[in-house]
């Protein structure tokens, strides 16, 4: 199979016939061997009604219901997991992605080797100080953070090599953040595409303003998974040595100061430096505790998304 395309979606009822019609339009035009597999997370409308009016109609057509509201990440790792296609696209299903994109960037995947192409809207239809001004801050600090030169790493319009959607975890919500969990995984060549963006036809937006407090708070997540994820006692470790190096350089000083230098001195109980030194010794055991306590965690858990599949269709 040339393509599978995996939409994640939430109550989007007006859009599904025509995002369907000119998905398989495009598929026909170039003879692409395709599925398409929305993902309805737990929509209160009718979407689940149209998609299995849908699928009954082809088996390219294929749904997963979730039996609630699990979230885009969740939605997008149980489509990866069912998607047969060399190339695995996604896109959002609110008609904002064109699908005509979907042949240049299946040519940059097959014919010029990238391993996973985001769409960059350059021109965007949203929200000036809702959407857009936050986004470039979003992107400029995820580039910086990631050092992924790409321009809007919150395109729901991407294309992947098989090999990255079935070597990565989406979970949480970090689905904005899949071309840092793909460099992590050792896939290095991530390429861009200026694509068309198009204004919302029906309904509105499934996210608030709230979005990109969540999302920065993902980043320092993914930042930290990416450095220290693996070796977490690097981090806390060496912290903690170096408080408890510097705790126990306090109590020494204090030790020969009493002993040595000002035996009538005052009590060791008494002087400020006792209670750094006490302090520090105290946090920097916490600390290397957590580092190995997180060593041992790496050891036994293998973090999984957690959804629960209601009802499936053509799968």
């Amino acid at each position: 199979m040339n393509i599978s395309v995996v939409i994640p979606l939430l109550n989007e009822k007006e859009s599904l016939r025509e995002l369907t019609d000119s998905l398989i339009d495009v598929m026909k035009s170039y003879n692409f061997s395709y599925e398409i597999i929305f993902i309805d997370d737990g929509s209160s409308d009718n979407s689940w009604d149209i998609i299995e009016e849908l699928s009954s109609k082809s088996d390219t057509i294929k749904g997963i219901k979730f039996h609630r509201n699990y979230g885009k990440s969740q939605a997008l790792h149980a489509g990866f997991l069912k998607s047969q296609g060399k190339v695995v696209f996604t896109m959002d299903a609110d008609l904002q992605d064109d699908p005509k994109e979907i042949p240049a960037m299946y040519d940059m995947i097959m014919n010029d080797n990238f391993d996973l192409v985001s769409g960059w809207k350059k021109k965007r239809f949203d929200s000036v100080i809702f959407k857009n001004i936050p986004s470039k801050i979003f992107n400029f600090a995820a580039r910086t953070t990631s050092g992924i030169k790409l321009n809007d790493f919150n395109c729901g319009l991407k294309a992947f090599k098989k090999d990255v959607i079935k070597s990565i975890n989406v979970y949480g919500e970090m689905h904005r953040y899949i071309p840092i969990l793909a460099k992590n995984e050792g896939y290095k060549k991530i390429g861009e595409k200026i694509v068309n963006h198009r204004p919302r036809k029906y309904g509105k937006t499934k996210f608030g303003p709230s979005r990109f407090l969540h999302g920065f708070l993902d980043l320092l997540t993914i930042w930290f998974i990416s450095s220290f994820g693996k070796r977490p006692m690097h981090l806390f470790g060496s912290l903690g040595l170096i408080l408890i190096t510097t705790g126990f350089l306090f109590a020494a000083y204090l030790g020969y100061d009493k002993i040595i230098l000002n035996p009538g001195g005052r009590l060791i109980t008494e002087r400020p430096e006792f209670y750094i030194s006490l302090v520090t010794m105290i946090i920097g055991s916490q600390f290397f505790s957590m580092g190995f306590i997180g060593e041992l965690m790496l050891k036994s858990i293998n973090q999984k998304p957690q959804y629960i599949i209601h009802k499936q269709t053509n799968l």
